[in-house]
């Protein structure tokens, strides 16, 4: 059993402080949750929403509709009530309508607290209620959370979140919740997720220029800076967040940029940059639509083979794209350790969707692991680019004896500039042939759902958790279908993948674009023959509904 809540307002009401709280004491009280959010590129005004799903099993995605809404202004309510279930309830700050339950949550926070910024404790202890919830799990996740703030505000709160029960007692159990079962306790978002296993993979240099929604990394990555050890530099602009990045990896330290399609294209020259130099820069690249600033807030899958073919010239990289908040935390930390195995930039495809995506998980490891560095010792006859087998050259930090000449042209094995054609061409295939060691690792997809499926939906990244609940409905209403999930986009694992999809008489390739880009990049390895296509680029996530539908159709 799940239900949707969803959270309705004006940028500027508190809807995201809502529904974060909503989202994490659901977790606290041991029930499944996952929370996403739909806003605005505006500070103020506008029409943003944060839906809440909770239920007893665990859960991957949204909703297209709502249980319960939350409306914070007339508009929220206009807009957003033909999307509310049958027998749902629906809640309005105001007085007055009779198409939903009027309540003042703004008076009853200033009645209760002292101030209507406390509207949102109301505004949730009433969700609770509605949904048949004791109050007092509330109250306590406030004690604990606001402990630290002093015994005046943790009383405050308290007081609003009784208010807010006392407001919705009418309608206590009117939207009957799912049972707790002991779901884990904690909330983790994928921007978290990307910035914690930064942080403990041993990134010791950050640069950013803030762009939503990329900037959720660099921001934890900044609150965390302290604790491990890290210097955070906001750049003027992202070519200087790259360069920058480059330059730290040069003299030997974990570094990392964080950024969304149009700061990355600002950075394709460093891109290349680090390729020549052969430096192990890892980028997150947060997508969002385009083509320029498109929709600023909104979620896509469409900078895939931009990530592929960025920076000019030909040098090798490896391109990861999770899936869930685990995914992000074990492939943040593979992204660096496979730039620093083969000393070439790695990219960490997520979007706004996964990035803003919250589910409660096993809390994820704090320690502090760095990851090899893959460094060697200067001797007399080092040489930074050697020719050498498999394209990996000795990397060593320079200073004494590790002296190295950098440069953004062409070089000889010392680091010394060249012209000469027979050199270029002997680096051009070393670099090169690192490819093959990459392709060697490259994780193979993972399957879900039954072996001889009739349907298969091919999918990669953000798109996991939609097509995992789209693959559970299509086989719990009689049809037949499985699900083929890539968390490593590039080098594809090709012979893994060749042998998964052999047997699958219908094949839909999922994904947020117009142009079917993966499937694109599939074809063009000879996989996977005749394929259908499930498309969508509104700004929208993915839901299981709408998989469903467009397979059905």
């Amino acid at each position: 059993m799940d239900l949707n809540v969803r959270i309705a307002g004006e940028a500027g009401q508190g809807v995201q402080t809502a529904g974060n709280l909503l989202a994490q004491v659901l977790a606290h009280m041991g029930l499944h949750v996952a929370a996403t959010q739909s806003y605005m590129s505006r500070i103020r005004g506008g029409l943003n929403w944060y839906d809440v799903r909770l239920g007893d099993e665990p859960l991957f995605a949204g909703r297209d509709r709502a249980n319960v809404l939350v409306a914070l202004t007339d508009a929220a309510l206009e807009f957003l009530r033909e999307d509310v279930e049958e027998g749902g309830a629906v809640l309005f700050d105001g007085e007055d309508r009779e198409d939903a339950i009027c309540l003042d949550l703004a008076q009853a926070a200033v009645d209760a607290g002292g101030s209507k910024v406390m509207a949102n404790t109301v505004a949730v202890a009433a969700v609770l209620r509605v949904l048949g919830y004791d109050v007092e799990a509330l109250c306590d996740f406030l004690a604990d959370s606001f402990a630290k703030k002093g015994k005046e505000v943790v009383e405050k709160n308290v007081a609003c979140a009784r208010k807010g029960a006392e407001l919705a007692e009418a309608h206590a159990g009117s939207v009957a919740g799912p049972e707790p079962v002991g779901a884990p306790n904690v909330c983790t978002s994928g921007a978290e997720a990307s910035g914690l296993a930064a942080a403990t993979a041993g990134v010791k240099f950050a640069a950013a220029y803030p762009m939503t929604p990329g900037t959720a990394t660099f921001a934890y990555l900044a609150g965390a800076a302290e604790k491990y050890g890290i210097v955070v530099e906001q750049a003027e602009d992202e070519i200087a967040a790259i360069n920058m990045v480059c330059g730290a990896c040069y003299a030997g330290v974990p570094a990392l940029v964080s950024t969304s399609g149009g700061g990355f294209a600002l950075m394709a020259e460093g891109v290349s940059l680090a390729g020549m130099l052969e430096l192990p820069a890892v980028i997150v690249i947060a997508q969002r639509p385009g083509p320029a600033t498109g929709l600023p807030t909104r979620t896509a899958q469409e900078d895939l083979l931009f990530a592929l073919h960025a920076g000019h010239g030909e040098f090798p990289r490896a391109i990861f794209a999770p899936g869930t908040v685990e995914q992000v935390y074990e492939l943040t930390r593979r992204a660096l350790q496979t730039a620093h195995r083969f000393q070439t930039p790695a990219i960490l495809l997520t979007d706004q969707f996964l990035q803003d995506l919250q589910t409660n998980c096993e809390p994820l490891d704090e320690t502090y692991q760095p990851i090899d560095r893959c460094l060697t010792e200067a001797g007399e006859d080092y040489k930074r680019y050697a020719l050498t087998d498999d394209g990996v050259s000795p990397r060593a930090i320079p200073g004494r004896e590790a002296f190295v000449v950098a440069d953004s042209d062409e070089h000889d094995e010392d680091g010394h500039l060249t012209e000469d054609l027979q050199v270029h061409l002997a680096q051009t295939d070393k670099r090169l042939r690192k490819h093959e060691g990459l392709a060697a690792e490259a994780l193979p997809p993972q399957r879900y759902g039954p072996d001889d499926a009739d349907t298969l939906l091919v999918c990669w990244g953000s798109t996991y958790g939609p097509c995992r609940e789209a693959v559970d409905r299509l086989n719990a209403d009689g049809d037949s279908a499985a699900m083929l999930h890539f968390a490593q986009v590039w080098p594809v694992a090709a012979d893994a993948t060749a042998k998964a999809l052999q047997g699958a008489s219908r094949v839909c390739v999922v994904e947020g674009n117009q142009t079917a880009q993966f499937a694109s990049l599939l074809r063009r390895l000879g996989l996977p023959g005749d394929c259908e296509t499930v498309l969508r680029y509104d700004g929208l996530p993915f839901t299981a509904e709408f998989i469903c539908r467009e397979v059905r159709s």
